[in-house]
């Protein structure tokens, strides 16, 4: 069977040959799903409302190394960045189901995503690049269970992304993923009486197959924190995320599967009042990646209730 590959997964594999070093985690070495996306009222979902709520979450990621399974650099002459715009909509109801409020929703994503990478061959160096603006990979929510009480809030969320996403094997850097994944989350916030928080997100994302490459990615776990102050309608502290592949890639290219994984920490804020709309933003710095980009991550989520 013939086997496609494209330009970044090529310059990898022969880098790899090469150093005999194992190849990134995950195809092309990025995770399936956006995270860094949630900090403050991670637990909380939108109010029932006649309308539902709706929204604008934005995410700009830059890197300019790739570590290995060593958390050494292996590709120093490396710059990625990207833009993501997603438009997001939660309908959270009164039905109740084993107690919780019943919703669903969609975060549609565009993506504008570029960079190069240049790796050493037989031949002298390669230096690969792309830039594309397109529409990425349209998460849904056909499920939202939201549990509340006087201090604290948990929800799960049934979450399928489906491959609407641009996608190209000869591009280096790809909106889409051209795969579905499946992932159970779980949300929980705890605000003590004088406003102290504690709020976290778990994801397990179960990826299938990419069939232009066959390639599948393995499971992947993200976990999403915030610790902070409320002083009236604003809360601030420290927040961040821990993403970790917990089982091997499988196909062409993915070496003895090595897996990978990042931790970010930085400054987080958000501002909730009723009646105002929502806006929550943080700047992370990534570190202690393995086989993975390491950069800095900030997001800004507005939404608005009706």
């Amino acid at each position: 069977m013939r086997r496609f590959w494209s330009p970044v997964a090529l310059a990898v594999a022969v880098w790899a040959g090469l150093t005999a070093s194992p190849a990134l985690a995950t195809e092309n070495g990025a995770p399936t799903t956006p995270f860094g996306v949630f900090e403050f009222g991670a637990g909380i979902l939108p109010p029932p409302t006649p309308y539902g709520t709706v929204g604008l979450r934005t995410n700009y990621y830059s890197a300019s190394s790739v570590k290995d399974g060593g958390g050494n650099t292996r590709l120093s002459d490396f710059n990625m960045h990207v833009l993501s715009l997603g438009a997001a909509y939660i309908k959270m109801t009164e039905t109740q189901f084993l107690g919780a409020n019943v919703g669903f929703g969609g975060v549609v994503p565009f993506l504008d995503m570029g960079g190069h990478v240049t790796v050493p061959t037989p031949g002298g160096p390669l230096t690969l690049e792309s830039q594309t603006f397109k529409l990425g990979d349209i998460q849904l929510y056909p499920l939202m269970l939201q549990w509340r009480s006087k201090s604290l809030f948990v929800n799960a969320v049934a979450q399928i992304q489906a491959p609407t996403g641009s996608y190209d094997a000869n591009r280096l850097f790809n909106p889409g993923s051209n795969h579905w994944s499946f992932a159970p989350v779980v949300g929980v916030t705890y605000i003590t009486e004088g406003g102290f928080e504690l709020s976290s997100n778990f994801e397990l994302d179960i990826n299938t197959v990419n069939h232009k490459t066959d390639y599948r990615s393995g499971m992947e776990f993200k976990h999403e924190f915030a610790v902070g102050q409320h002083f009236g309608p604003v809360v601030a502290g420290l927040g961040g995320y821990w993403y970790q592949q917990i089982t091997d890639d499988s196909g062409p290219g993915s070496g003895d599967g090595n897996r990978a994984r990042v931790f970010a920490l930085g400054p987080a804020v958000s501002y909730v009042e009723p009646g105002m709309p929502l806006v929550a933003f943080h700047a992370y710095k990534e570190f202690g990646a393995r086989n993975r980009a390491q950069g800095y991550a900030t997001a800004l989520r507005v939404g608005y209730s009706f």
